[in-house]
């Protein structure tokens, strides 16, 4: 078996208000809102994250994304005004900081070394 998608889901109080928040975070508006509680934007080819509107579940995703920048990545973070963490590096050189969300839900940014 083959995966050959990945959807990360994001649980968020409120959709509308989650899905400002990583309209700033991404840089565009979703690509997709197929309903009335998820809103998705696709990353890569095959990985999106969607946010869906789960209060009792909100602010308990831990997802990882990994950039070929992580500087420039930032940068488009501090334009957006959407704060990050301090930038680590750990095992073999990756450097890694966190963003989290309005909800608490918290997204680990990454760059491997080159």
């Amino acid at each position: 078996m083959a995966v050959t998608y990945v959807f990360a889901g994001i649980p968020v109080a409120d959709r509308d208000a989650a899905a400002g928040w990583y309209e700033r975070l991404v840089g565009r508006p979703p690509d997709l809102i197929p309903n009335d509680d998820e809103a998705a934007w696709r990353l890569t080819e095959t990985g999106w994250i969607y946010v869906i509107a789960d209060a009792a579940r909100a602010g308990s995703a831990l997802n990882t994304l990994l950039v070929d920048d992580l500087d420039a990545f930032l940068a488009g973070l501090a334009e957006r005004k959407v704060m990050a963490g301090p930038v680590k590096t750990i095992g073999d050189g990756v450097r890694v900081t966190v963003v989290t969300d309005p909800d608490g839900n918290r997204l680990q940014v990454g760059q491997p070394p080159a």
